[in-house]
């Protein structure tokens, strides 16, 4: 199986970032697929609409399934150099954490970064 990255495709803000990850981490040798949620085979990949709008998805080539930080982290492993050591330092402990950390903060504010529209908005929790 080729890994995938599985990303909300009605975002602005992350359609930008999976096209970054494709051409930048990937490049022209890619080792992976990108696409969004809304065009993949989900059952087929072990996720549903839930996992997917909660966070960014990575299935690896054994099908195991990686969300948040960690998905970023399974990227950047799975791109050509330099990426793959920012992928593996991201699973240190204590940078683990921050990877999270960080990432639910872009998760939380996507809609105001670049690329981001008010409908890249995240429902509320409350």
């Amino acid at each position: 199986m080729t890994p995938v990255l599985v990303f909300d495709g009605d975002c602005g803000f992350c359609t930008t970032s999976a096209g970054f990850l494709r051409r930048r981490v990937a490049g022209s040798g890619a080792s992976f697929t990108v696409v969004p949620w809304q065009r993949a085979d989900l059952p087929a990949l072990g996720l549903t609409e839930e996992d997917c709008r909660a966070a960014v998805r990575w299935v690896g080539s054994d099908g195991r399934p990686y969300a948040g930080a960690d998905a970023i982290a399974a990227v950047l492993r799975a791109g050509r150099m330099p990426w793959r050591p920012v992928g593996l330092a991201l699973q240190l402990p204590g940078l683990r954490n921050l990877a999270e950390v960080a990432y639910r903060w872009v998760a939380a504010h996507r809609y105001q970064l670049p690329g981001g529209t008010p409908a890249c908005r995240l429902p509320s929790t409350n």
